[in-house]
């Protein structure tokens, strides 16, 4: 049996033996290096997307919302200033729309303040839409006195609570 492996280990030898590997006429091409990529990462964005509700509040900083006096709907200069730049921004972003929140304190009875509050959203809206803004762009609501940011019975509170209330959709 040794015999026999012995044979066969020589035979496969003498076999690979006879095999002779012959030189390619010509060379494949050396590798060329590519050129490193220098791909310029896109930026995550951070903060709101623009023409959302969050980045009108950002950019507005504050002036989303305009006060009134006791019984009054009139735009005084500080709101004509806030309404401009509210006018300006949804310029630049046409393809949004705004409701502006009619809001009262809590004096009055129910129907009084929901009618304040709807002539207090509509001027502010009559002064946009004078400023440029599409109406079609613009609705208003009334709230009256059913959400109040301020809670008391004082005149501090009364006045955070008469306002308009800029809320922009996409």
């Amino acid at each position: 049996m040794k015999y026999l492996v012995t044979c066969v280990t020589v035979a496969s030898a003498i076999a690979l033996a006879g095999c002779s590997k012959k030189a390619p006429e010509s060379l494949p091409p050396a590798p060329t290096e590519a050129p490193p990529t220098t791909s310029t990462p896109t930026p995550t964005p951070t903060g709101p997307i623009p023409g959302s509700e969050q980045h009108f509040r950002q950019a507005m900083m504050g002036q989303d919302v305009i006060y009134f006096g006791t019984d009054k709907y009139d735009i005084d200069s500080e709101s004509m200033a806030a309404l401009r730049k509210q006018a300006q921004y949804l310029m630049q972003f046409p393809n949004i729309s705004a409701t502006l929140e009619g809001h009262c304190d809590e004096r009055g009875t129910r129907d009084y303040n929901l009618a304040l509050g709807e002539r207090r959203a509509n001027a502010a809206k009559n002064y946009l839409v004078s400023l440029g803004v599409p109406a079609s762009r613009l609705s208003t609501i009334s709230y009256g006195k059913e959400r109040p940011v301020a809670m008391g019975s004082n005149p501090e509170a009364w006045a955070k609570n008469r306002r308009a209330v800029t809320i922009v959709m996409n």
